[in-house]
C-alpha cells in the first residue's frame, strides 16, 4: 500500500466558504478533495489529511499564531507518518494576506523551501505541489486579503518554476477550479470534488499507474 500525505490549510482541512468570521463550515472526510482523490485512488492508497487553517509556507502570523508557520511543523508531520510515497503541498493562499506583504514570488519561495526541507529528510519518495486557485476580495475576509487577487493571480507560473527547480511536480489547481463567491478564499463542495479527481488522475501519472 502506497502513502500519500496531504500537507495544506483549510482547504485541505476541509473549511466550506464563511459568511462571516465567526463561521465554521466544515466538510466531511467524504467531501473534502483528499477524500475524493483517496475514494477515486482505490484501496491501495492510505491518504493522510494534514490540513490546518491559516497554515502558511513558511511564516509565523503575529495575529493568528506563529504555529500556523508550516515549516515548523512539517519535519514532525513527516517523521510522525514515515514513510511517505507521496506528499504533496498545497500551502501559498494565505501567504497573500497583507499582513505579510509577500509578492507571489516570495511566496513560491516559501512553498519551495517546503519542499527542500522534506527531501533533505529523506522520509518522503515524490513531491507533488498544488498552487491554489486565485483568492477574491470577497465578505468578511476582504480586508483580510486585501491586495490578495493581484499576488495570487500571478502565483501558478512562479510557483511551478520553483517547484521544477527543486524536484517536484506541479499541478495548478486555477485551471480546474474558483474560490467561492461568499468568501473569495475557500472553496465549494463541487469544487472539491472536481480537485479530487484531478489530483487523482495525476498522482496515477506519477506512479504509473
Amino acid at each position: 500500500m502506497k502513502r500519500i500525505l496531504c500537507y495544506g490549510d483549510s482547504n485541505t482541512f476541509g473549511t466550506g466558504p464563511m459568511p462571516r468570521l465567526s463561521s465554521d463550515p466544515i466538510f466531511s472526510k467524504d467531501e473534502r478533495w483528499a477524500g475524493v482523490m483517496e475514494a477515486a485512488l482505490g484501496e491501495d492508497w492510505d491518504v493522510i489529511v494534514e490540513g490546518l487553517p491559516g497554515r502558511t509556507s513558511v511564516h509565523d502570523d503575529p495575529i493568528e499564531g506563529a504555529y500556523r508557520n508550516g515549516l515548523r511543523s512539517l519535519q514532525a508531520t513527516l517523521e510522525s507518518h514515515r514513510p511517505i510515497d507521496l506528499l504533496i503541498i498545497c500551502l501559498g493562499t494565505n501567504d497573500t494576506k497583507q499582513r505579510f506583504g509577500l509578492g507571489a514570488q516570495d511566496i513560491a519561495l516559501g512553498v519551495a523551501r517546503l519542499v527542500r526541507e522534506a527531501k533533505a529528510l529523506d522520509v518522503v519518495d515524490k513531491v507533488l505541489v498544488i498552487c491554489p486557485p486565485p483568492v477574491l476580495e470577497r465578505g468578511d475576509l476582504g480586508e483580510i486579503f486585501k491586495g490578495a487577487e493581484a499576488r495570487s493571480a500571478e502565483l501558478a507560473p512562479q510557483m511551478e518554476r520553483f517547484a521544477g527547480e527543486n524536484g517536484a511536480a506541479f499541478l495548478d489547481a486555477g485551471r480546474t477550479i474558483s474560490v467561492d463567491e461568499i468568501d473569495g478564499v475557500h472553496w465549494a463542495a463541487e469544487s472539491h470534488a472536481a480537485l479530487g479527481e484531478v489530483v487523482a488522475a495525476k498522482v496515477r501519472e506519477m506512479f504509473g499507474g
